[in-house]
């Protein structure tokens, strides 16, 4: 994933940014703290975190990867955030070996869920991370864009295996461990203590346009933008989005 400040980039990533940025708006009103402490689960190489960065909050980013922390240590160098962004090297299952619980006000987890043995164990370990009032934005792979994706590339078979199988998999050769639907993300929230805010379809359409018509058509970025936009909130494209994204609250936490 690229920086959700460039073009581009942005089809991938415009939908969780606009519904992130506006949900740490509030908490900086709910808090009257215009510096947020913000937590980024596998991070990376700081897609996220570094424009988190340059609306002023403090972000620490978890990643297993050293690659990916120096990656995101030059980034947010270059951004001139690097006061303001800490990398440490970690996982969602061993988090409060290298932070502590209860401390930040917004909690991303975002391509985490896919990857760990045990989701719902993930989901209460991000989930504890946050203060009493808080939010936590879950981003993960969506089963019906790759069952959809699968069966229009013409692997029929692989596209009723990942329909089929528990995890959402087409096949061995799948390097996704697990998929999810839009009800079992949410039950994932809900069981974990919080309260579902929103929940968005993410690259309804991305993924299926040529990027050769994206690319050289006028206008063609733009007008794509708005319609995933337009569609991010519709629960019907939930079932055929490549990502699905959820917005958790804290209890008590301002209703978004």
């Amino acid at each position: 994933m690229s920086d959700p400040m460039r073009p581009r980039a942005s089809l991938r990533t415009a939908v969780v940014w606009e519904v992130l940025k506006d949900a740490l708006d509030r908490r900086v009103k709910a808090t009257g703290r215009d510096v947020l402490d913000v937590l980024d689960t596998g991070g990376g190489s700081g897609n996220f975190a570094v424009p988190v960065a340059r609306l002023g909050h403090r972000v620490t980013v978890v990643d297993p990867s050293p690659n990916a922390l120096f990656a995101l240590e030059r980034r947010a160098a270059e951004a001139g955030v690097a006061d303001r962004v800490r990398g440490v090297q970690g996982d969602a299952h061993g988090l409060f070996d290298v932070v502590e619980p209860g401390g930040y006000d917004a909690v991303l987890c975002h391509g985490v869920l896919e990857y760990v043995d045990d989701p719902a164990e993930g989901v209460r370990n991000v989930v504890a991370a946050l203060r009493p009032e808080g939010v936590l934005s879950l981003l993960a792979a969506g089963l019906g864009g790759a069952v959809l994706a699968r069966a229009l590339a013409g692997h029929f078979k692989e596209a009723r295996q990942a329909l089929q199988d528990p995890d959402g998999r087409w096949g061995e050769g799948d390097p996704v461990p697990h998929r999810f639907t839009a009800d079992q993300l949410t039950a994932l929230v809900q069981d974990a203590g919080l309260g579902v805010a929103a929940v968005h379809g993410v690259r309804v359409f991305a993924d299926l346009v040529p990027g050769v018509l994206v690319d050289t058509e006028p206008g063609a970025l733009d007008a794509l933008l708005k319609l995933e936009a337009a569609a991010a909130e519709e629960p019907a494209f939930h079932s055929v989005a490549t990502q699905l994204h959820v917005l958790g609250e804290t209890r008590g936490t301002a209703e978004v």
